[in-house]
């Protein structure tokens, strides 16, 4: 038997390299057969795993993008002290750049970097001070080749993002053989035991490696709470330990993607608690960004929205994200916020704690601004929240703006949000909308290409439009004309001022990718 410190570096080269075969997908690759190799090599990792081996430790490190690969003799790597190139490190982190992508001012950085960056508000470049003319990213993929060949020289492991790619999907299917699923059972179960048993940072292993594992399909997100994983993951989320706490969180999103493990997770005692802890307290951004998609995994059951508003801070804390977050965080709060909105309670929590604010500035971010605009659409059944979005023209401007340039679903969202608008808000909100300059044409546009519920909610807007400027011309049958006369002349419109009656009763909705 070979000793574990020779072995485990073997094997997690050997479970890398089988990875990248899986990925590849080459057209002699059996993936079944792969697959069953990778988990009993995943096994045989852990089953050998020993907390207090020094030696094995060096193996496992932490946190960073780098793991030192072991020298073979004759490998030809160099082992003298070495230090990063200053080409190849971040200007923002200092760290050796893992995707590194090209600013508009011709700048390179690492990408999660440079996004944190721009998404805390600046708008200059941080290493020329020049202004960024917009925040577009190209990939480097050049100095990406460099950096890669360097770690090579250097015995260093080097995982571009394009490398991780689709990576959970591919494993997920080759890891469904029964031999496959009977490995990875075994190795969920070292996994668990070591959450029990063994120390602070061999626990902060596990988690990273439960996340990991819970990514590769529903029967191992499925067998992993059944060994009763997730109140020992709950517990990490209290930890000091800022990789435990990311890893804990992280896996237990991954975790809440099955559908039976929502359940467990809410009726785990205070584990909602620690999640919205974690969102308001995360020692790290991914941290509180997976807390926020957590939330938004969660709230897909109808039965746990409520229970999600109420929880102290959490709307609060959404709201905060969806305001100041990076855009990937933003992102995060957003769908949240947009599920808890379907439910018929929320208008008045998401008043109390400012997220209708934070979902209105947030229609001017080109990000979020098509699921904040399905999210107030939802909550504009309540009037104070129709007075507060239609109290500001530039509220309306923008809802115009989303109707002119989003995606057929933004359209969709925008129109409805507008229609509520008219609908719940009086004769002097109409009117208001009806003098918004563009308006006819977007309208128009709607009509003309939009999906089946906006131009049914567009031509209902027509109709307010026309009631609230001329009624008593209304009741005469009047043709009447809505700001200018393009509104009317158009025959396809006069058809669609007259197309529906009554109240439109289907909820609005986006599509929404649970991470």
């Amino acid at each position: 038997m070979v000793a574990y410190g020779y072995i485990c570096p073997m094997t997690k080269t050997e479970i890398d390299y089988l990875e990248e075969q899986i990925l590849s997908q080459e057209e002699d690759t059996d993936l079944l057969l792969v697959g069953g190799v990778l988990a009993l090599l995943r096994y045989s990792l852990f089953s050998q795993f020993d907390p207090g081996n020094a030696k094995a430790a060096r193996y496992w490190p932490s946190a960073g993008n780098l793991q030192r690969l072991p020298s073979w003799g004759g490998g030809g790597c160099d082992d003298t002290s070495f230090s990063v190139p200053k080409e190849f490190s971040c200007p923002i982190s200092l760290d050796l750049m893992r995707d590194p992508v090209v600013a508009s001012t011709g700048q390179t950085y690492d990408r999660p970097s440079i996004i944190q960056w721009i998404g805390e508000g600046h708008s200059t470049c941080p290493n020329s001070g020049q202004a960024l003319a917009d925040n577009r990213l190209v990939p480097n993929r050049a100095l990406r080749s460099l950096i890669s060949q360097w770690c090579g020289m250097y015995c260093f492991q080097y995982d571009s993002p394009e490398s991780n790619e689709g990576m959970a999907e591919c494993v997920a299917t080759a890891c469904s053989s029964k031999a496959a699923i009977e490995a990875n059972k075994a190795t969920a179960r070292i996994l668990v035991r070591m959450l029990v048993e063994s120390s602070d940072s061999s626990k902060a292993v596990a988690a990273k490696e439960i996340r990991l594992l819970a990514k590769a399909g529903k029967q191992n997100r499925a067998f992993i709470a059944e060994l009763g994983a997730i109140p020992l993951l709950c517990r990490l989320l209290l930890s000091s330990d800022q990789i435990a706490q990311e890893n804990a969180v992280t896996a237990l999103l991954n975790l809440s993607i099955y559908e039976p493990n929502k359940t467990r997770i809410m009726e785990q005692e205070g584990c909602l608690w620690l999640i919205v802890s974690v969102l308001q307290n995360g020692w790290t951004t991914e941290a509180r960004e997976n807390a926020a998609a957590t939330l938004f995994s969660l709230s897909v059951v109808h039965d746990y929205k409520k229970m999600i508003m109420n929880e102290p801070g959490a709307l609060e804390k959404l709201a905060c994200m969806l305001k100041k977050g990076t855009p990937r965080g933003r992102k995060d709060a957003v769908m949240a916020l947009f599920n808890l909105s379907t439910h018929a309670e929320s208008s008045a929590r998401m008043l109390e704690s400012s997220a209708v604010v934070a979902l209105i500035e947030s229609l001017r971010n080109d990000t979020v601004s098509e699921e904040a605009a399905g999210a107030l659409a939802l909550l504009m059944k309540q009037p104070s929240v129709v007075h507060l979005v239609g109290s500001s023209e530039t509220v309306i401007s923008s809802l115009v703006g989303l109707m002119r340039r989003g995606t057929p679903k933004g359209k969709e969202n925008a129109v409805s949000a507008l229609y509520e608008i008219c609908r719940r808000g009086g004769s002097a909100l109409v009117r208001r909308v009806a003098k918004i300059p563009g308006l006819n044409t977007v309208i128009q546009n709607i009509m003309l290409t939009g999906t089946k519920r906006a131009k049914k909610k567009a031509s209902l807007i027509v109709k307010m439009c026309q009631r609230s400027q001329m009624p008593s011309a209304m009741s005469l049958g009047t043709s009447l004309r809505v700001v200018d006369h393009s509104l009317v002349g158009n025959s396809s419109l006069r058809r669609a001022a007259s197309f529906g009656s009554g109240e439109l009763s289907n909820p609005v909705s986006i599509s929404v990718h649970v991470p």
